[in-house]
């Protein structure tokens, strides 16, 4: 599903670079649900970004589902993305103008899709989350976890291979990020694989996977036993 070998990442400072990744190998199978752990300046959110393909690595080979991710424009980068990823961010990252139905609906729009499919699939996962009630009403007449479950039910929308979660749980007290864990572990129970950076050890208990990152490289990689979200909720 995602190979990555010897990646590496550096950013100009004044005269000089800094080299945040160093030589990352990884492979992720499909239906996996991996945590990215590490202090802050351990370099993974850049390998969540270059994953991602909102920036791109020095050297190194990225495949994504058997495709070669390189040299691509920023239109390129922009139709693979919404053709194999969703996105799940810690800001939930939605429009305020718009509905908890057109957010959904929105990457369905840059796939060119009629209005009334639109709308009908973005129904479809908002009723996935159990918001169909809450389709009509703007993000800040919603709780933050109703806000994550409509910017998850956004994430899935146009079907992605892998789906990104950047501190999903980070702005939600316990018990929501218990229950938005508990949804997110029922997505990879249905075989969505799910890559996720969280600081929280209990979080990435819940996940099947944990990688640990420190200074660009990774030290450690354990396949755990999952903890399940629902005992906790």
């Amino acid at each position: 599903m995602l190979e990555i070998k010897q990646l590496h990442k550096s950013y100009p400072i004044g005269d000089s670079h800094l080299h945040v990744l160093k030589g990352i190998n990884l492979l992720v199978k499909e239906g996996e649900m991996v945590a990215i752990m590490g202090s802050s300046g351990s370099g993974k959110s850049t390998l969540l970004n270059i994953i991602g393909m909102l920036d791109h690595a020095d050297s190194g080979d990225y495949i994504l589902d058997g495709l070669p991710i390189k040299n691509l424009t920023e239109k390129k980068a922009a139709e693979y993305r919404n053709k194999f990823l969703g996105f799940i961010f810690q800001s939930f990252n939605l429009i305020n103008y718009k509905n908890a139905m057109e957010n959904v609906a929105l990457p369905l729009y840059y796939q060119g899709m009629k209005r009334k499919e639109r709308q009908e699939l973005a129904m479809f996962h908002l009723e996935k989350v159990g918001l169909a009630d809450w389709a009509h009403h703007l993000p800040k007449e919603l709780s933050g976890g109703q806000n994550q479950r409509v910017a998850i039910a956004r994430a899935l929308a146009a079907n992605p291979k892998l789906l990104l979660a950047d501190e999903p749980t980070g702005a939600l007290d316990m018990s929501t990020s218990y229950e938005i864990m508990e949804f997110i572990q029922q997505l990879n129970d249905e075989g969505k694989t799910i890559l996720m950076v969280t600081h929280e050890e209990d979080i990435a208990n819940m996940c099947k996977r944990i990688i640990r990152l420190r200074d660009g490289v990774i030290m450690e990689d354990t396949t755990i036993k999952q903890v399940r979200a629902k005992q906790h909720v």
